[in-house]
């Protein structure tokens, strides 16, 4: 077995790669995400590029899969039919949130309702103090008749979230036990083994999202096993998580609320390789696809890695406004901003694009698919960036006159401009709002965005990556080959890895060590046994230490790095410089006289790192659109300049000059290293094309991948 696959489905197109271990070589494919039923597309996708690659199934030893189907079930509500479980007296705590109000001017906010209504919200007789100790014993009787009455309501999924339950779970479990008995095909979740740390609301929100979608990723795991199973792939599959490392199906099927962004991580991981390979210690990825855009901070080539996100939030740019899940997830912004993004004119007569998506149905109008709406896509082809006639390699032909005819009718009538002033507002705004949304990102992360080179891949990155880049004022833009599929790169560069967290409050300067180190012991031991079952050797496993401190008062903590080992007061001075560069990298100062606290506790077991090869020239795939095709293949020609590499010229639409200009065309494949050209010029290759401005310098480095110089 030599082969590994990578699936990256996304909410317009499904992305695939596979690489041959004992050649290093690499086909990609894309396919459109067939919403309704996605392991179709991926069954479809997998067969068409293992038959194009000459790959046989029987030669798979492993399926690294990144899915948004949790975070879409979220969005837009089509999970379980959910019940929530809580201590007497805490029924509304989901209700009440945090008591703070994300926009304090806004009188009309309307924050996302919870995903469990109140008349599924029961209490149950029972209270645990803050040391664990039983106040009150759990009244079973009374958590039958509730477990019954929910029962009659129908409903599928339960989460079970007791006060105090993440220092003692034993009525929590118990709970789970009579829940079974009552209901033997109720789908339960535990906070204690969710999310085990303090603060009620968060724990809550967290338990009745990983429930809540979790039958919905049981069958959908099944019936992609099975799929797998009837190609003939008999190699592990790997589900990506929100934190970067991968997952075995149990624990996915058992925790899916750490698969939320597992799409976007991947892209975030593909970055963070390349900038690792390029020795870059700045990055900002920049991933822009169909329906969405993400922006992740690298430093060192490593993302940035936070402990809670929000998904649902009724205002993009404003956090509280959505549902937070507590687990570990590399830290991105992400907006509605992608190709199949919907522009319209609101009633103040203001030019909007997003967030709603055309998505892969129906799509743009120039698919001719039944897209009704001009999108981002359609404005992209009208100024001239995309080529009609070589969309995904020319498996698709875009109809430019449905998107002349959209944007015309929908923008540029209602707002009193031509088409082609229509279709250049489309693309300035939609590049507005994602620079604008990563330096919102990177200011609320102490980084000055000015020092860090942009990445740019997905299917719409490169093409407006240069806008972008410009509004951000980044020093240069760099386009991996093989951009339109790096999110499924990205899945195959994944360790196997497993995040665990405990809640323990320490003041440092009188810590109790023993209890500090029974903490990391014990999930180290439950990680190391996870990794052993899934074939890792002892001598591969990885252990890193995170504590989360505070200065006594506060209310919020940061995030430090432990030393390993046996902790003691010996080791106080090592973790107080961790904690306090930590916090001066934040805050740019620190309070004096100020004791140092500690609340939660984490670990992450991994295994070794994978070997991509992302720097290697990966071999143009087949893309296929709706029902397979004959397939082309396509050879690169041996030159190592770039006039030969020109495949024509179009008019293409560049506002420094002032309109429509003559702009040469390169072919990617034929672009080999060295090559240096001047913008404007347009680069294609199969799954994307990039769009370089007037003024820039532009080559082809060593790993092929297109460095662009802006000029100052």
């Amino acid at each position: 077995m030599r082969a590994r696959l990578g699936v990256d489905i996304g909410g317009t197109f499904t992305d695939l790669v596979v690489i041959d271990d004992a050649t290093g070589t690499a086909r990609v494919g894309k396919v459109l995400t067939t919403a309704k039923d996605p392991a179709h597309g991926v069954e479809e996708g997998i067969h068409a590029l293992l038959d194009e690659a000459g790959v046989r199934s029987d030669a798979v030893r492993a399926v690294v899969h990144g899915t948004t189907l949790a975070t879409n079930a979220l969005i837009e509500r089509k999970g379980a039919k959910t019940a929530l479980l809580t201590t007497e007296g805490f029924r509304d705590a989901l209700e009440i949130r945090r008591e703070g109000r994300y926009d304090m001017y806004d009188l009309f906010i309307d924050p996302p309702p919870p995903l469990v209504p109140r008349h599924l919200r029961r209490e149950v007789p029972e209270r645990l103090l803050a040391d664990g100790s039983i106040l009150k014993t759990l009244d079973e009787a009374a958590a039958r008749r509730a477990l019954a009455e929910l029962a009659r309501e129908g409903v599928e999924a339960l989460a079970i979230c007791l006060l105090h339950a993440y220092v003692n779970p034993a009525h929590e479990r118990r709970l789970s036990e009579i829940a079974r008995e009552v209901s033997p095909g109720l789908s339960v979740s535990c906070s204690s083994e969710v999310v085990p740390e303090i603060r009620e609301y968060e724990r809550a929100s967290t338990t009745c999202a990983n429930v809540y979608v979790a039958p919905l990723m049981a069958r959908y795991l099944e019936d992609l096993e099975r799929r797998l199973a009837a190609l003939g792939i008999d190699g592990q599959l790997y589900i990506m998580q929100s934190s970067g490392g991968t997952a075995l199906p149990p624990l996915a099927r058992r925790l899916p609320v750490r698969l939320v962004e597992s799409g976007p991580a991947a892209g975030a991981l593909a970055a963070a390789q390349a900038a690792r390979e390029r020795h870059e210690p700045k990055l900002l990825s920049f991933d822009m696809g169909g329906t969405t855009a993400k922006a992740c901070v690298i430093d060192d080539g490593v993302p940035l890695v936070g402990r809670e996100f929000e998904v649902a939030r009724a205002d993009r740019f404003k956090k509280g406004s959505g549902l937070p899940i507590r687990v570990p997830v590399i830290e991105l912004i992400e907006i509605g901003a992608g190709g199949g993004s919907i522009a319209r004119v609101d009633r103040m007569g203001l030019l909007k694009v997003g967030p709603d998506s055309a998505g892969a149905d129906p799509g743009p109008a120039c698919y001719t698919l039944g897209g009704r709406h001009p999108t981002v896509t359609d404005a992209d082809l009208l100024l001239g960036y995309l080529d009609a006639e070589f969309f995904l390699g020319g498996r698709m032909r875009l109809d430019r006159e449905a998107a002349h005819r959209v944007v015309g009718e929908h923008v540029a009538r209602r707002l009193g401009l031509d088409v082609t002033g229509a279709a250049w507002g489309i693309h300035r705004v939609v590049n507005e709002n994602m620079a604008a949304a990563a330096r919102i990102h990177g200011i609320e992360r102490g980084r000055d965005l000015r020092q860090y080179p942009l990445f740019a891949f997905g299917g719409a990155g490169p093409v407006h990556c240069w806008q972008v880049a410009k509004i951000l004022k980044v020093p240069r833009i760099l386009i991996p080959f093989g951009a339109g599929a790096m999110s499924a790169y990205g899945l195959l560069a994944a360790p196997l890895a497993f995040d665990f967290v405990r809640t323990g409050r320490q003041r440092l300067d009188r810590a109790d060590w023993p209890a500090i180190n029974r903490l990391f012991a014990e999930m180290e031991e439950e990680g190391r046994a996870l990794l052993a079952r899934a074939g890792v050797a002892p001598a591969d496993i990885h252990i890193s230490r995170i504590a989360e401190m505070r200065h006594a008062g506060q209310g919020h903590e940061v995030e430090c790095a432990m030393p390993l080992g046996a902790l003691s007061t010996e080791s106080l001075p090592t973790i107080t410089a961790s904690f306090e560069n930590a916090y001066r990298a934040l805050y740019h100062r620190l309070p004096h006289g100020v004791p140092i606290e500690a609340l939660n506790w984490r670990l992450t077991v991994s295994g070794p790192q994978p070997s991509t090869g992302l720097s290697r020239r990966s071999e143009p795939g087949r893309a296929l659109i709706r029902p397979p095709s004959v397939h082309a293949s396509r050879t690169a020609p041996t030159t190592t300049g770039s006039a030969r590499a020109t495949k024509g010229a179009r008019q293409a639409y560049f506002a420094e000059v002032g309109g429509f200009v003559e702009t040469p065309v390169y072919d990617r494949y034929a672009l080999h290293a060295g090559a240096e050209f001047a913008g404007p010029a347009i680069v294609e290759e199969r799954e994307s094309t990039a769009v370089v401005g007037p003024g820039a310098r532009c080559r082809v480095d060593d790993g092929f991948g297109l460095v662009v110089e802006i000029p100052t």
